[in-house]
């Protein structure tokens, strides 16, 4: 049986009201403080029926164990947001609840996953809990498709993200590509505050949390061939081999192709994908050797690369590496949300995606009340495109192709 914390309880009181009063419900609970068994407690409190929880694939077998362990009244079906099309249209939700729900942020055209959930929200009328430790990470006007479609939003007036923007976005324009385009990203403060009235927010901080997440860099040489492949791919922007060729024909494919390569791993241009390098791996294995770890890792060849180091000491499942003394290995997009690696002595980066936003979720995720601090290892190749991506996401910045260009001839 579960014990909720005090400000659990308090937020499930408050919640509640606010559910009940408006018909949807934002906690904006930061990881690692609660928000799946709180929102569970307010689905119990207000005596829902047929509750459906969207989350992430990965998330869904450690919200069952909580739905299992609080035992309560409702009945609940977990499911993760690219399986949507499967939801027997004839049960009539009277709860949902979207977990990470800034994935369904993006703008000016709403995301597929979206209008799926939109769909479900107007044709179940149901009541709406939406959840995110960062509601807004990369601007205010990523709230709009999160809520379009709910009928007591503050924004359900207006007929598309467009007429959103005529009241709440400064909208300017920028060069992309050579073309001058409008751009949607600066969302006024007024977006937030007309949420105020249907958002509960919750820090670690006020929930009593002390960790600390201390960052390491740890500099590996890769292999020669490896460095010798990446500088024939920046001269003549093409590697031809036997079976197979690298091409990069665009500035973007470039960019790609040296992130893959300085990790030990490569996409063909006919789809396929190889591993060139396992020195990362290998160095992992070696320097970790006795630690139960969680790696996280960008392109999916690449947990091939661990694997063939690891054996069967790595798992890629959630269940398997908190039941067994395997170390995990998750994409980074699809682990830094929604889960929790507290089992992990410590957490070790293959590879750096481009995104801030994945730099700062995901690297919280050993975090605990109890933990004082969170120990993570960045593994980057000697003169490779990693550190260069580090110093963009740390200051809270996406690396972009411009960021590439002017560090294209440094390897």
């Amino acid at each position: 049986m579960i014990t909720f914390r005090d400000y659990q309880a308090d937020i499930i009181e408050s919640g509640s009201k606010v559910l009940m009063e408006h018909g949807f419900l934002y906690l904006a609970m930061e990881v690692r403080t609660g928000k799946t068994l709180t929102s569970l407690g307010i689905a119990d409190r207000i005596n829902a029926q047929d509750v459906l929880f969207i989350t992430k694939k990965k998330a869904i077998s450690t919200i069952e164990k909580d739905f299992d362990l609080l035992k309560p009244s409702f009945s609940l079906c977990v499911i993760n947001y690219e399986s949507l099309h499967k939801i027997d249209p004839d049960i009539n939700w009277d709860l949902i609840v979207c977990d990470e729900a800034h994935s369904m942020g993006a703008f000016p055209k709403p995301s597929n996953r979206a209008d799926l959930v939109a769909d479900l929200i107007l044709a179940n009328n149901p009541k709406v809990i939406l959840m995110s430790g960062t509601p807004t990470p990369e601007s205010y006007s990523q709230m709009y498709h999160q809520v379009y479609a709910i009928r007591n939003s503050p924004f359900f007036e207006f007929a598309n993200f467009y007429r959103f923007c005529d009241k709440y976005v400064n909208v300017k324009q920028r060069m992309i590509n050579g073309r001058l385009m409008n751009d949607y990203s600066h969302g006024i403060d007024a977006i937030i505050e007309d949420m105020k009235p249907y958002t509960i927010k919750y820090t670690q901080a006020e929930a009593g949390f002390k960790s600390k997440v201390k960052e390491e860099i740890l500099y590996v040489t890769m292999k020669d061939s490896t460095y010798s492949m990446i500088k024939r791919l920046k001269r003549d922007l093409v590697v031809e081999g036997k079976e197979e060729v690298i091409l990069a024909d665009t500035p973007v494919k470039l960019m790609m192709k040296v992130h893959q390569m300085c990790s030990g791993t490569v996409k063909f241009e006919s789809g396929n994908s190889m591993v060139i390098d396992t020195t990362k791996a290998e160095f992992i294995k070696q320097k970790f050797q006795g630690s139960k770890i969680g790696i996280f890792y960008k392109f999916k060849e690449e947990y091939n690369a661990l694997k063939q180091v690891f054996g069967d000491e790595l798992t890629n499942e959630l269940s398997v590496f908190e039941d067994t003394k395997k170390n995990i290995a998750l994409q980074i997009v699809s682990g830094r949300e929604g889960i929790s690696l507290r089992d992990a002595n410590f957490l070790v980066y293959y590879n750096i995606d481009f995104s801030a936003t994945s730099y700062w979720q995901s690297k919280d995720r050993m975090t605990t009340k109890d933990r004082l601090e969170n120990q993570v290892y960045w593994v980057f190749s000697e003169g490779g495109i990693e550190r260069d991506i580090y110093k963009a996401v740390i200051d809270k910045k996406d690396y972009t192709l411009n960021h590439f260009k002017k560090n294209l001839f440094d390897l």
